[in-house]
């Protein structure tokens, strides 16, 4: 470059992570990632340069990668919290990289099976979290009428058992509650996962 072409400008951001080994989607490479507000707002080149104000964290050869998410987490708080709780959950899910995990509806008291049982989880969850949070919804016997009010409460779907979940307050389905699960369910094009065991086959 010769003295007549000025460098790029720096770009602004709060605070930059660089690595030797940035997963992109075209695969590692050298990169400098840029966040403000909690955002990223750019990925750039290695060398990029940077304004003063901005806090670098040189990561060397450490892999930087985009945060992970957790979609099957039985954090059973409240009600079993000496299992497992939203404070230790979660920080042990931030410290292996998950930045999101999705609660499992069984195992807490109450079981996320109507939108007050949701609220009440959310609740317990906000001042304990380290990480986002986000909460399945449970298809019980006779709560049909509930189900859409959970989708429209932020559930991200719905899971079932077919045999027994080992929790009382959490039962299976038998094939016609099952029935009637499914097609509440695809009636707002929502997702149900379901532990599809025949209790007939199981010892």
């Amino acid at each position: 470059m010769s003295a007549s072409q000025p460098g790029p400008e720096p770009v602004e951001a709060e605070l930059a992570f660089r690595s030797r080994q940035v997963l992109t989607p075209d695969g590692p490479r050298p990169a400098t990632v840029t966040v403000t507000g909690g955002e990223i707002t750019a990925v750039l080149p290695h060398d990029a340069p940077l304004p003063p104000a901005t806090r670098l964290v040189d990561c060397g050869g450490d892999a930087l990668l985009p945060g992970l998410v957790d979609t099957h987490v039985h954090v059973n708080d409240p009600g079993r919290t000496e299992w497992e709780g939203f404070w230790t959950a979660t920080r042990a899910a931030a410290a292996g990289g998950v930045t999101t995990l999705l609660d499992m509806p069984l195992n807490s008291l109450p079981p996320t099976t109507a939108a007050a049982h949701l609220a009440v989880k959310r609740d317990v969850a906000r001042p304990k979290a380290h990480v986002d949070t986000g909460f399945w919804g449970g298809a019980v016997p006779g709560n049909v009428k509930d189900l859409r009010p959970l989708h429209e409460a932020g559930v991200f779907g719905f899971k079932c058992f077919l045999s027994p979940s080992g929790v009382d307050e959490f039962p299976q389905l038998d094939r016609d509650q099952l029935r009637e699960a499914l097609t509440e369910i695809a009636s707002f094009d929502g997702l149900l996962i379901v532990h599809a065991e025949d209790p007939a086959h199981l010892g």
